[in-house]
């Protein structure tokens, strides 16, 4: 919020509230100044209203009552403030424990990079809105430390080649990315791999194939003592037989 009211110029006007020009305090008779002293002010409530309505759009729903009945942007910032800018002690307090969470958070096992990084960079974000800034070396050093056993061997090249204290972390994470997306290249061509060494056969030769098969399957096939073997050897005589009386008839 702050950041956007400097953005627009508004900050000022925000922190210290509307100031009234000297020459409107003193009530001058002087027509021409106060005209000049009328459109100035303009010109500030204006702004301030513009500032107000920045923050009324930017407090959810449940907290807009709270600042309802405000009729200039510093005294809705200052409503705000007060109600949920916590003491130094409780405020020291969290920032203990975001500290230990930023400390003992680790990549989880198949857990892709840029998710991991999304969550150890919003823990970042967090502890500056405390005040604290962690150094460039600091979570360089972090993310190395902490990532699964997968980026092992790229963090010791980084390690060897690479200056901690003066390497940027947007450069380690540029490196850490690269075999990354060298694996998913590596696993859709050993996909189109597997795939292009599994052809179709025309349904002729399937056939063929399968006939030539079967025909070796049962060559090799010695069915022994089995018990339907002599039932399929009876019922060929049996067949043999009646083939030869009807020739015969």
């Amino acid at each position: 919020m702050v950041t956007i009211f400097k953005l627009y110029g508004l900050w000022t006007l925000v922190e210290k509230g509307i100031t009234i020009p000297d020459s409107k305090k003193k009530k001058t008779t002087k027509e021409l100044s106060a005209e000049e002293d009328d459109e100035k002010m303009a010109v500030i409530l204006m702004k301030d209203a513009k500032a107000l309505g920045i923050i009324q759009n930017a407090v959810s729903d449940q907290i807009f009552p709270h600042i309802a009945n405000a009729d200039s942007a510093k005294m809705a910032w200052e409503l705000l403030y007060g109600e949920y800018h916590t003491g130094d002690h409780v405020r020291s307090l969290e920032l203990k424990n975001l500290i230990h969470e930023f400390e003992y958070t680790t990549m989880r096992d198949n857990e892709p990079l840029f998710v991991y990084l999304t969550r150890l960079n919003e823990l970042i974000n967090q502890i500056k809105t405390f005040g604290e800034t962690l150094s460039n070396e600091r979570l360089v050093q972090k993310v190395l430390i902490s990532l699964s056993k997968v980026y092992d061997p790229i963090c010791l090249v980084i390690k060897n080649t690479k200056i901690l204290e003066t390497v940027e972390l947007q450069e380690v994470i540029t490196i850490l990315k690269s075999p990354e997306q060298h694996f998913k290249l590596h696993n859709v061509d050993t996909a189109e791999k597997a795939f292009a060494s599994f052809s179709v056969s025309p349904k002729n030769q399937n056939k063929g194939s399968n006939q030539s098969g079967s025909s070796k399957f049962q060559k090799n096939w010695n069915p022994k003592g089995k018990p339907w073997e002599s039932k399929s050897k009876a019922q060929q005589t049996s067949s043999a037989q009646n083939s030869s009386q009807l020739v015969g008839q």
